[in-house]
């Protein structure tokens, strides 16, 4: 529990900006919403006349982008690339930062298991992406309901907007399998933004494509949002394939660990 709440504490700071920062770009984004849909039919237009390769890309659909979940989509792929950012981020550093500030030798000569230190640490990081997913969905539905005079459906923006938190775990997943796996990370960092827009990129070339097989090599593909509006739901296979990828990432953490020879300078 000591471990839990000193590891909850050390990554304060990083949660409540990256919470804040997302919370801000909600607010940014649907605050565009009234004027966008007074002009809808314009855009509409002009939307029309990029290439359908392009829209695919950045996840426009001209025929839902002026109903407030279909803008909403829209802007939730930029949304998407900030918090895999911030989960891969802590994922990587909360494993690897007794090697970068050499206080290995501290922590591992204490009376509690590698074992112990994972879950710590993989907990503290839980506890701090549910913490920001909530001050994220309570500022979407905050501003869905300022901004929209229409009634929208509010299951289908819920579950969008939840699916950041999986997208998350997967990233975080990640962040700690990486870090349990090299011996020493000089730049977390680089390590997070190399990783994260690289699947974005990934992400952004299965999309145009079309390419099913592809969807299942990013992250960013896994939870669509006009799927989710259509149906209310997820597509069951990458659900699997993420609760698998996740489950995995973290069983392999924990070997990893287990067996690692962490150095402390």
């Amino acid at each position: 529990m000591n471990m839990f709440l000193h590891e909850l504490k050390a990554c304060r700071k990083s949660t409540v900006i990256w919470t804040l920062s997302l919370v801000a770009l909600v607010v940014l984004f649907l605050s565009m919403f009234p004027s966008f849909s007074k002009d809808a039919e314009e855009f509409k237009k002009l939307l029309e006349g990029f290439p359908v390769e392009l829209r695919k890309a950045i996840g426009l659909s001209v025929d839902s982008i002026a109903t407030l979940i279909g803008f909403f989509s829209y802007a939730f792929l930029y949304l998407k690339l900030a918090g895999a950012i911030q989960a891969m981020n802590l994922g990587t550093s909360i494993l690897s930062k007794e090697t970068r500030e050499k206080t290995a030798d501290f922590l591992l000569t204490k009376p509690v298991t590698r074992g112990q230190v994972v879950t710590s640490k993989l907990l503290a990081a839980f506890v701090s992406l549910v913490i920001t997913n909530i001050m994220f969905i309570t500022a979407i539905f905050v501003m869905a309901s300022i901004v929209s005079e229409d009634a929208f459906n509010k299951e289908a923006l819920f579950l969008i907007a939840i699916s950041l938190f999986f997208l998350q775990l997967m990233f975080m997943a990640l962040g700690i399998v990486v870090a349990a796996m090299f011996p020493r990370i000089k730049s977390v960092i680089s390590v997070s933004l190399g990783t994260v827009f690289g699947f974005f990129m990934l992400g952004m070339i299965s999309s145009t494509t079309d390419d099913e097989a592809l969807r299942y090599l990013t992250p960013f593909n896994y939870f669509d949002a006009a799927y989710t509006t259509q149906h209310e739901g997820y597509e069951t296979s990458f659900l699997i394939t993420a609760a698998i990828f996740i489950i995995a990432a973290i069983v392999a953490s924990y070997y990893l660990y287990s067996k690692k020879d962490v150095h402390s300078v």
